[in-house]
């Protein structure tokens, strides 16, 4: 579904990803773990052209990387960006409607579904997304990507400040969503996404360090010292 090949991306003369190739199957769960700076965060961003960039992004057989950021969202990539990013002034529906720019059709439908999916979210239709705790903007967030109906969701740090249980139901949403789309998964809780993952890659200082199958890293002594305390 998704090859990136030698992926470079700079911020000045600073390499925040160097030259990394990995690739994304179809139905599956991939999670990029890593510390703070590896370079996951402008992995994704490279993937939706939002930084500069070197290298290539293969979608379905097409080099997307010189597409605008939101003709790459039409060809079913969504991002779900570390910190929420939220419109704090819009309400609830109003993000939806925004997460529907590219899908107005289906509208109606699809934001039924997704407060069937966010309980916490239905109750709160016209509250403003600003006034809502860290957990529900998070479920907003990801609510508004899943509007445009994407193949392939990205999400960047989705338990990122966020109390067990609340990380703990977006999991298990996350989980449930791979019947029905791919999704790569950045996140720092390498344990939960290790768990929920198909195949996963480690990042470290812009490059990949190791990469196999999810449950086998899970076992993996210099994973586990690393990434998961142990």
């Amino acid at each position: 579904m998704l090859k990136v090949k030698n992926l470079e991306v700079y911020y000045g003369v600073i390499a925040a990803v160097r030259g990394i190739s990995f690739s994304v199957k179809e139905g599956q769960i991939v999670t990029l773990i890593g510390s703070n700076g590896a370079g996951k965060t402008s992995t994704l961003n490279a993937i939706v052209n939002s930084v500069k960039k070197k290298g290539i992004v293969d979608y379905y057989g097409v080099d997307i990387g010189n597409l605008k950021t939101h003709e790459i969202v039409r060809r079913g990539i969504s991002l779900v960006p570390e910190g929420r990013k939220v419109f704090i002034n819009l309400s609830v529906d109003e993000n939806l409607r925004m997460g529907a720019f590219n899908n107005d059709e289906n509208f109606e439908i699809l934001r039924k579904k997704m407060y069937e999916m966010f309980p916490r979210l239905s109750g709160r239709k016209d509250q403003l997304a600003g006034t809502m705790s860290g957990g529900e903007q998070q479920m907003l967030a990801i609510a508004r990507a899943l509007m445009s109906e994407p193949k392939l969701l990205m999400l960047d740090e989705p338990s990122l400040g966020l109390a067990p249980k609340i990380v703990g139901e977006l999991f298990s949403v996350i989980e449930k969503l791979k019947e029905e789309m791919t999704i790569l998964l950045i996140e720092q809780n390498a344990f939960a996404a290790l768990k929920i993952a198909d195949w996963a890659y480690v990042l470290e200082n812009g490059s990949i360090g190791l990469e196999n199958n999810a449950e086998i890293l899970l076992g993996n002594d210099e994973v586990r010292k690393k990434y998961l305390g142990g």
